[in-house]
Parts: structure tokens; sequence; C-alpha cells
């Protein structure tokens, strides 16, 4: 048995934290409950896209990792971008987070999950 919380239980989290805080989260796309990787989309006000996603950093700890080249503002290629990658692995979750702080929302409860 893994230490690790399963996906779905570090998704509902994260959405009841920034809901709780007063910000929108919502589940643009549902993975595997258990082990499914977590794709963070957040911005603020509709504005301001960043793509986050846990990974492994070089101290061998899980954290939080911007995706590269993916600060935009249009939300056409955000949503390009995931949609690419859930055809090529339907058990990620897509979730998107308008909030200040969305990074620090995101941090907190996923990479430390």
């Amino acid at each position: 048995m893994s230490d690790r919380l399963p996906s779905t239980v570090l998704v509902n989290a994260l959405l009841r934290r920034v809901n709780d805080a007063g910000g929108m989260a919502m589940v643009l796309a549902k993975g595997d409950l258990q082990a499914g990787a977590i794709l963070i989309v957040t911005c603020q006000k509709g504005i301001d896209f960043k793509v986050l996603e846990r990974g492994i950093g070089p101290s061998g700890v899980a954290e939080l990792v911007a995706v590269a080249a993916l600060t935009v503002d249009d939300p056409a290629q955000v949503t390009a971008y995931w949609q690419r990658r859930r055809a090529r692995d339907p058990d990620l979750w897509v979730i998107e987070l308008d909030i200040p702080e969305a990074e620090r929302f995101a941090a907190e409860t996923i990479a430390m999950g």
C-alpha cells in the first residue's frame, strides 16, 4: 500500500479549500480515482492562465511544476493543451482554479498530498 493519498481525495480537498476561500474551482476532466495525475490550470478573473502539474523536484520531493511556455491569456490555447494531454492520458485529472494565489492553494494541497 502506498503512503500517497488517492487523487480523488486531493482533488476534493483542493476544490473545497478554493471554494471556501471565495474562489472558483472546477473539474474540467475526471481522471483515475486512485492514481491519476493532476493538471492544474490557474487564472485570476479569467486571465493570466498558467498550467501546473505535480512532479518530483530536484530534492526528490513532490512539488508543483509550471508547464513551459503556457503562461498565456488565450484560454483556447490552454484548453487545446490539456485536451491533447488528456487524449494521451485518459487517467489525467484537469482542475481549473480561479482565485488569487491559486498556485499557493494548489501547492499546499496537491504537492503535499
